[in-house]
């Protein structure tokens, strides 16, 4: 998969591709928290979740359209990084930072990050995000824990 195109802000159209994104990238990087024989990808909590995110005048969403679907999405609001994916195809080709890169812009200093999901903390702490020693119940089974992190250097 190669980015046709840069980032655009999503509309209510494409809250089936953002679905298909979330689930391809929970499928691969977090196996080891949501085992899909056990847990299976809850395609319209996610769905309906994700129309919600964009009927919502306060959330900024922006994709990455592919030659097969959106190979990225950013979701962020005025102070936090609220969603981040890449299609697994395309980690490891700058996708992840431009979106947390977007969302810095846009004043997002805070995020919620699985405490397993090992890939996405890596790559925060390299952009110079922390934990706050704040954590959470995941809403979705098995309820794992999530982190706050925060931009170091930030008081937002």
């Amino acid at each position: 998969m190669t980015a046709a195109s840069g980032w655009r802000t999503a509309g209510p159209g494409d809250a089936p591709g953002l679905r298909d994104l979330e689930r391809a990238a929970n499928l691969v990087g977090l196996a080891h928290v949501f085992p899909a024989d056990r847990f299976p990808f809850p395609d319209d909590a996610v769905l309906a979740r994700w129309a919600l995110v964009l009927d919502d005048p306060g959330v900024v969403v922006e994709v990455v359209d592919g030659e097969a679907g959106l190979l990225a999405l950013a979701a962020y609001d005025d102070g936090s990084l609220r969603h981040l994916a890449v299609h697994p195809d395309a980690w490891g080709t700058g996708l992840g930072r431009a979106g947390v890169a977007r969302a810095v812009a846009h004043g997002a200093r805070r995020l919620w990050v699985l405490d397993d999901n090992h890939r996405a903390r890596r790559l925060y702490e390299r952009l110079g995000w922390g934990p706050t020693g704040v954590e959470q119940e995941c809403p979705w089974v098995p309820h794992p824990t999530e982190l706050e992190y925060a931009l170091l250097g930030s008081t937002a």
